[in-house]
């Protein structure tokens, strides 16, 4: 009779000999489900005939194929400090990549939190105050609620990623606005009572009849005041900041060009003639002696012209040095900016130290300068967004002629995807990657703007930074232009570089294309529903 206790052959006793049994079936299971005798009889028949010199390597790669795509593990939001010495954020993101985290990309965005065009000093300290605060939110988003929404999931998966970053965003601009009605119910507000006479004109003032002889002049019109900047929620540059971290760690994962990815989602890049046109610019401003010059945040030079016609005539010289024909191997659009030049207390812009025009005078001043100058192809910003009816008309004048563009004088991407395009007033519209705005956003009003045949051009936000994805977008979704400012600064060179890299990928691969000729979207002449 045999002893259950008496150990076996083997050393091991009948209950671990059992329970060794149950482990090997378990682990037969395991890689059975997971096909590992399969895929290990395959590489191995192949292998043999193959006869790699690295059998390791070779096993490494063959079994690359069926590991797990990589996942997002983590996000983490740092604070750094954009090309004006201002707060923003930077977002490092992490992925599970056969089983180990790694540190795939980090990305910055600029932090707009001030309307630049419509910034005086009063409000520049509030302003800056409020950049910290939504600094500081959006570091919070990042690093926790965010952090926790998009563990797990895909980077090549962009659409369902913004559509979690835009839903996390309007829930929080919806608790924003249940607790402003809450303290508004709350809040008692008194107001004192003030007591306005009417009668302005002094008592016993009798009315004087006008001179004789002399003709009455009739006041011009007061020029509408500023409208109110577009609310900014303070944290929503970490939306955006993190759909653009998402969009990249895909594109380095996959190894390919954010401009490829961009247009998996939804032309000749020609840099070398305004590299030379700049240069040519700079030698010349240097080579004058009157009048001081500056370099702008733009990175373009700032230099003071006693007529309006002096700056065409700098660029003609530059051209014939370089022996090029302005209008034919280069066309201008002219950055007016006339929000700058308008002087609020006289009413009127100042287009030259001293010469002031109304915003009528404005619409002459352009149609001379169109007609005189046929290489100016497009007008950015040419009169305030406020001067409505004086917009209107000249569009409707020039717009068969030139781009009739809006940057100051447009909306965020946010209120162009809520309101739609604003009426029958421009012909262009400069798009800006910033705040809340996912990539997803930005090619969904970019397909908005092509069905209304409105041009759509990627510019630079307040604050840039060194990041140059704005460039694979511009690519990636055909546009036709993109407003970077002048060949000067750090986080515009940046830019530039990045197209430059991308013409000559795209040359290696005989994919370049051909820039069409200009065809301007012309303005009706009916006025549009103010509603």
């Amino acid at each position: 009779m045999s002893d259950s206790r008496v150990p076996s052959s083997n050393g091991r006793s009948a209950e671990q000999a059992r329970d060794f049994h149950q482990l090997k079936q378990r682990a037969a299971e395991y890689y059975r489900s997971n096909s590992v005798p399969q895929r290990m009889q395959e590489v191995l028949n192949t292998m043999f005939y193959d006869k790699p010199d690295d059998v390791y390597g070779h096993l490494a790669n063959y079994f690359a194929n069926f590991a797990k795509p990589a996942a997002i593990s983590r996000i983490v939001g740092k604070e750094i400090l954009d090309a004006e010495g201002e707060r923003t954020v930077e977002v490092e993101l992490f992925c599970i990549i056969k089983n180990f985290e790694k540190s795939i990309c980090f990305t910055t965005m600029s932090n707009c939190y001030r309307d630049p065009h419509y910034t005086t000093q009063d409000t520049m300290d509030k302003a800056n105050e409020l950049k910290k605060l939504s600094v500081q939110i959006a570091l919070e988003w990042i690093n926790e609620p965010l952090n926790s929404l998009l563990k797990g999931l895909l980077p090549a998966n962009q659409i369902k990623v913004d559509k979690l970053l835009s839903e996390y965003f309007q829930r929080k601009l919806e608790e924003d606005e249940e607790q402003r009605k809450k303290d508004t119910d709350v809040e008692e507000i008194t107001e004192p009572e003030l007591s306005i006479s009417t009668n302005t004109a002094p008592i016993g003032d009798k009315k004087k009849k006008p001179l004789k002889g002399k003709k009455s002049i009739a006041p011009e019109k007061p020029i509408k005041p500023l409208e109110p900047p577009e609310p900014l929620f303070p944290g929503g540059v970490a939306i955006g900041a993190v759909s653009l971290a998402v969009a990249k760690a895909s594109v380095k994962l996959q190894n390919t060009s954010l401009y490829l990815h961009i247009a998996s989602l939804n032309q000749e890049e020609s840099l070398k003639m305004m590299m030379d046109l700049q240069q040519q610019i700079t030698k010349w401003i240097f080579t004058q002696k009157s009048g001081p010059i500056a370099m702008s945040l733009m990175g373009c030079w700032e230099k003071g012209f006693d007529q309006t016609e002096q700056p065409f005539e700098v660029i003609q010289e530059a051209c014939n040095a370089l022996e090029l024909t302005l209008g034919e191997d280069l066309h201008l659009i002219l950055n007016c900016a006339a929000h700058e030049l308008m002087d609020y207390e006289k009413e009127k812009y100042e287009i030259l130290i001293g010469v002031f025009k109304n915003p009528d005078e404005m619409i002459e001043l352009y149609t001379s300068l169109v007609e005189k100058y046929p290489s100016i192809i497009g007008l950015i910003d040419p009169l305030r967004k406020e001067d409505a009816e004086q917009w209107f008309k000249l569009s409707c004048l020039l717009s068969p002629q030139c781009y009739f563009l809006a940057d100051a004088a447009s909306r965020s991407i946010d209120k162009l995807i809520k309101d739609g395009l604003d009426g029958n007033r421009y012909s262009g519209l400069i798009l800006k990657h910033t705040n809340q705005t996912t990539i997803s956003d930005f090619i969904q009003v970019a397909k908005l703007m092509e069905v209304q045949d409105c041009r759509f051009i990627p510019g630079l936000g307040d604050g840039a930074t060194t990041d140059d994805s704005i460039a694979d977008i511009a690519v990636g979704l055909g546009a036709r232009f993109i407003k970077l400012g002048g060949l000067c600064h750090g986080e515009r060179v940046a830019k530039y570089n990045r197209l430059m890299a991308i013409e000559e990928e795209l040359a290696q691969r005989g994919a370049l294309g051909h820039a069409a000729e200009h065809q301007f979207p012309v303005i009706s002449e009916e006025e549009p529903d103010p509603n």
